[in-house]
């Protein structure tokens, strides 16, 4: 092991607790034991990959949220301590968990409040009252979004939370009490509250922004807090003085206000959540009321991105504010958010820190900490922070939470890494006969194939038109903070090299009958852009690879013809970085309109077009393309207008364009033998790339029955 990460390997305490270590796999949602949104069962798959976790060596596991009240209104399941069939299951769990040397804490949750993340059907139930009572057997969506007070929901701001009953409260304090105990005679080593924190419901009761109470539980900062410091004073009547409770606390809120966050590196703004002066304050304060450990970050859900950072923010963007934190408790103080292991050290060794809380990477790499140990950091492959997996709840203007029903039931996956908490779907099985396969096509959908039949036993040749693998991932991760994007693609590279397989560079195929003979085929040539020739002087337009990879001049103003994704990370980039002034037209009512990109993504996007006054012309199209500028055309009015320019990028998106054309296939002995993944199926993202290829390689080496086509349920 390299000596830069030895302080993570020291042990340390939370009450009497020892810790092996000093990394913390923090909560996630969908790594609930007890279930997710159906919080009705013992969950083998959570259970099997938070076992692993500890395996793999991480000191101490904190599972998925878990409310101590059964949000969908189960009939005879109302209270999480009332399973008792549950809890008898997690005993024997325990005692084999023991055995790799970790410890696992179990977060629970009062709920979510406004942040419930509620979608189309959900609203219409929160707004009447008589379809709501109707449907309470099943779901009590006016339960679920019960708040402090009468505030509007994240999601859906014509929704209003209704005010918990004081009754509700001191209800819900027993119920934590109870399950604190039942955890302990189960073998569970502690338990953390979640939360005040990200701006879920006790941190909604905590703020005076959220809480207009004007009883006990509202008005002065000691009522405000009164709700969280009942929650351990209970824990510890129930399960002892000596049974560790940790809260899940965020120090500063980062909001500026409804749904509107603060920019990283922004000091000028008015904090209208959580700031540091009561911050200081509250961490003494609940320490005092019993807690053992403080698990830290920043942000609420309107920043979300501070809570769950994509690859926008900076790394360690909340150590600064966690570690001033840490001077007004004498209790263990952990930091998460995009943290990098070796800075982490460092501040552990220094006493600034006393652990370091990393979520997603374990979803990616579920080796990561035996490779730290084992000297082999190169082989670890990287989270690029791209929420396509793990957390990809989706939000425009005009809609509620976008997110497709399977996506919001199974939580906790990983775009990059099928595998997780997908273990009896998607695995490596030594082939019983290995076959040569051809991979037309050198991106991360060819690549991916190739390590899988690899692995499997098989024999992958890849054959990419250019000289270096990578595909349109190069242009992808050609702006300046997407760091962790280039490192995939070393990764991915060093992989394909250390493997042995075989590559065929500037080699373009156009007929797969040219290759030579194969069992299989798989086609991963991607897609190109979008054109619109009947716009006059569309040709003038950059591509994002002549703008990002090849890096033309663009001169100082630089006009994006779509809103998407691309074109608000591109423009951010440029704005950024290199003091340029995009502007930006989009056809769709709000920027970065899409039902599979996570709102911790899209609203820093939007947030920051905002706070950098980036001229963005929604509900409009460009008609026209001169040398000096556009004409803009607003499509709801009808108004053109001109636009001035020094150029212009294509941002309207890309076409598949697989070789031979989509409806090319071969069968032999009725089995299909050419296959297409990635981008050339159709346009995604790097989910829908990579579980593809899995989909696809699965089937080639006999795995399972046949090709379930993702793309229909993802896309």
């Amino acid at each position: 092991m390299n000596e830069k990460y030895s302080a993570l390997f020291t042990p340390w305490k939370i009450g009497n607790v020892e810790i092996k270590n000093r990394i913390v796999q923090c909560s996630m949602g969908g790594t609930s034991l007890f279930g997710w949104l159906e919080p009705n069962h013992f969950d083998k798959e959570a259970a099997y990959f938070l076992l692993n976790r500890a395996q793999d060596g991480v000191g101490l596991v904190l599972p998925g949220m878990q409310c101590v009240r059964d949000t969908l209104g189960i009939p005879g399941r109302k209270w999480l301590w009332q399973n008792d069939k549950m809890f008898k299951q997690l005993k024997p769990y325990m005692e084999e968990y023991h055995k790799t040397g970790g410890k696992l804490f179990i977060q629970l949750a009062a709920g979510f409040g406004r942040s419930m993340a509620i979608n189309g059907w959900m609203t219409v139930l929160a707004k009447n009252d008589f379809l709501n009572k109707l449907a309470s057997p099943i779901v009590d969506v006016q339960y679920s979004c019960a708040s402090a007070s009468a505030t509007p929901n994240r999601w859906a701001e014509d929704v209003k939370s209704r005010p918990m009953t004081v009754e509700e409260i001191h209800e819900m304090v027993e119920a934590f009490g109870k399950t604190a105990k039942k955890l302990r005679d189960a073998g569970v080593d502690g338990v953390e509250i979640h939360a005040v924190h990200e701006g879920y419901l006790l941190d909604q009761f905590t703020m005076a922004n959220w809480n207009y109470r004007t009883d006990e539980y509202g008005g002065s900062f000691e009522n405000r807090f009164r709700f969280p410091v009942e929650i351990v004073q209970c824990i510890k009547k129930y399960a002892g003085d000596d049974f560790p409770v940790s809260l899940r606390y965020s120090v500063v809120s980062k909001t500026k206000g409804w749904c509107k966050g603060a920019m990283p590196y922004e000091t000028d703004f008015e904090e209208w959540g959580r700031d540091m002066e009561e911050s200081e304050k509250a961490i003494k304060y609940l320490e005092d009321a019993g807690y053992d450990m403080f698990n830290c970050d920043n942000g609420t859900y309107d920043a979300w991105y501070w809570a769950h950072p994509p690859q926008y923010m900076p790394d360690n963007c909340n150590l600064s504010y966690v570690e001033h934190i840490k001077k007004f408790t004498s209790k263990p103080v952990v930091c998460a958010g995009r943290m990098d292991p070796v800075k982490a050290a460092e501040e552990i060794a220094a006493g600034r820190l006393d652990a370091v809380a990393i979520a997603r990477q374990n979803l990616v790499d579920h080796e990561w900490v035996h490779k730290i140990l084992e000297g082999r950091e190169d082989e670890i492959k990287p989270c690029i922070r791209c929420h396509n997996g793990c957390f990809n709840f989706a939000k425009y203007k005009g809609s509620s939470n976008t997110q497709n029903l399977m996506d919001s039931l199974h939580l906790g996956r990983c775009a990059l890494n099928p595998t997780t908490m997908q273990h009896t779907r998607y695995y490596i099985a030594p082939t019983k006969k290995a076959k040569r396969v051809a991979i037309i096509g050198g991106g991360i959908g060819g690549m991916e194939s190739a390590l899988v039949l690899h692995q499997q036993g098989n024999i992958p040749v890849i054959f990419e038109k250019t000289n270096e693998l990578g595909g349109l991932f190069l242009t992808a991760s050609a702006m300046t903070f997407k760091e962790n994007d280039k490192e995939l693609i070393r990764w991915y590279r060093r992989e394909i090299e250390k493997a042995g397989i075989e590559v065929h560079f500037n080699t373009e195929v156009t007929d797969v009958n040219t290759i030579g003979k194969f069992d299989a085929v798989i086609i991963a040539t991607g897609s190109t852009p979008r054109t619109m020739p009947m716009i006059p002087g569309f040709e003038k337009a950059l591509t994002f690879t002549q703008l990002l990879k090849e890096k033309h001049e663009v001169g100082d103003k630089v006009l994006f013809l779509g809103g998407g994704q691309s074109s608000c990370e591109a423009a951010y980039d440029l704005l950024l970085n290199y003091g340029k002034h995009p502007i930006i037209v989009e056809f769709a009512n709000d920027l970065v309109k899409s039902d599979v990109t996570c709102l911790a993504n899209t609203s820093f996007l939007r947030d920051a077009m905002e706070y950098h006054k980036v001229p963005v012309y929604l509900q409009s199209t460009v008609t026209e393309i001169t040398d000096k500028g556009c004409t803009v055309k607003n499509v709801k009015t009808g108004e053109k207008f001109f636009v001035e320019c020094d150029n212009v990028v294509n941002g309207i998106g890309f076409v598949p364009t697989p070789v031979g054309g989509k409806d090319l296939s071969r069968k032999v002995k009725g089995k299909e033998t050419i296959f297409r993944v990635g981008d050339c199926v159709a346009i995604g993202n790097l989910r829908t790339v990579i579980w593809r290829a899995w989909d696809v390689c699965m089937y080639i080496n006999g795995n399972n029955q046949g090709i379930e086509n993702i793309i229909d349920k993802f896309i």
